[in-house]
């Protein structure tokens, strides 16, 4: 008996492996996934400037960091005791002006490294509602809890949403022309906007990231976390107790579909040897002294020596 769908996936041509250089970029989900890259200990780095929810934030930062802009006073505002950036998320905001501002520079050049020398660039699409400031005439990533009547909020065009991700890809190729993109859409709902408005928002992302990636077809390329999450994972088990995020079960679940099929056999069994370090390293013993335990240190040593050898860059 058959109970349930499964979403039709495709091996990917540029599989990652351990010698990859990832830099993650977009919503939540993109947050998720990256702490997989993170416990794997593979080479990524993700959301630099915070979660970005829609593609012009992206797009940004993106432009910020090719370009090396740096941002000065006149691109930051006080607001409950606390000076914010509306390009960042409040990760990144701090009481001190002086620390925010060498906050956001960090982050752009460290993007801007990043971009310089990733293999992959994996950008997840959370939201097509933006907020317009009324007074800067200028799209926000992040509203730091401003008075509502300060924006407008808008519903970016397909044709808006496939300009900004052309735009994404064009400025990263300036100073990487070898890199390869992969585009997903968030699974993460964002109900805040009210339920039809979110599927508006989704298919909104969903036509433009195809219509892109249909223009690009030798270095962009499309993972379905979203429809692995509303077919494969239609239940509210699959859920967080908020009913809008994936829970962790789920987070696992299309992590190991992206792995089967993003990640080579040999980054598969090394990433393996990895976990197995890693919980070695989370084992609390009953005895510390004995003998066994001893034997247990050990071997979880020569595990580490054999991976960082293999992998220099490596660090428990």
């Amino acid at each position: 008996m058959k109970l349930q769908t499964k979403v039709p996936l495709k091996q990917s041509t540029f599989q990652i492996d351990y010698s990859s250089k990832l830099l993650l970029l977009g919503s939540c989900f993109a947050e998720h996934i990256g702490s997989k890259f993170t416990y794997f200990k593979m080479q990524s780095e993700t959301n630099p400037f915070g979660i970005l929810f829609h593609p012009k934030a992206i797009e940004q930062l993106v432009q910020n960091a090719v370009l090396k802009e740096e941002y000065t006073e006149k691109d930051i505002f006080n607001q409950n005791e606390r000076w914010h950036c509306f390009n960042a998320h409040s990760v990144l905001s701090t009481p001190s002006k002086q620390e925010l501002l060498q906050n956001l520079n960090s982050a752009v050049a460290q993007t801007n490294t990043c971009i310089s020398t990733a293999t992959h660039v994996v950008i997840t699409l959370g939201t097509a509602w933006v907020y317009k400031h009324l007074s800067l005439g200028k799209v926000v990533a992040n509203c730091h809890k401003v008075q509502q009547k300060e924006f407008n909020k808008q519903l970016l065009t397909v044709e808006e949403i496939e300009v900004s991700l052309q735009q994404i890809i064009t400025l990263v190729k300036k100073i990487n022309p070898t890199t390869k993109f992969l585009f997903t859409v968030s699974p993460v709902r964002h109900i805040k906007d009210g339920f039809i408005e979110n599927q508006r928002s989704k298919s909104h992302l969903l036509t433009a990231v195809h219509n892109v990636i249909e223009r690009n077809l030798n270095f962009a390329f499309y993972f379905p976390s979203y429809e692995i999450m509303m077919d494969e994972l239609r239940d509210y088990r699959f859920y967080k107790d908020d009913m809008v995020h994936p829970s962790s079960l789920a987070v696992d679940y299309i992590w190991e579909k992206f792995a089967d099929n993003w990640l080579t056999k040999e980054a598969l069994v090394t990433a393996e040897k990895v976990a197995s370090v890693q919980r070695g390293l989370l084992h609390r013993p009953f005895n510390s002294e004995s003998k066994e335990h001893q034997k247990f240190l050990k071997s979880l040593e020569e595990k580490i020596t054999y991976l960082q050898k293999e992998y220099p860059f490596i660090i428990f």
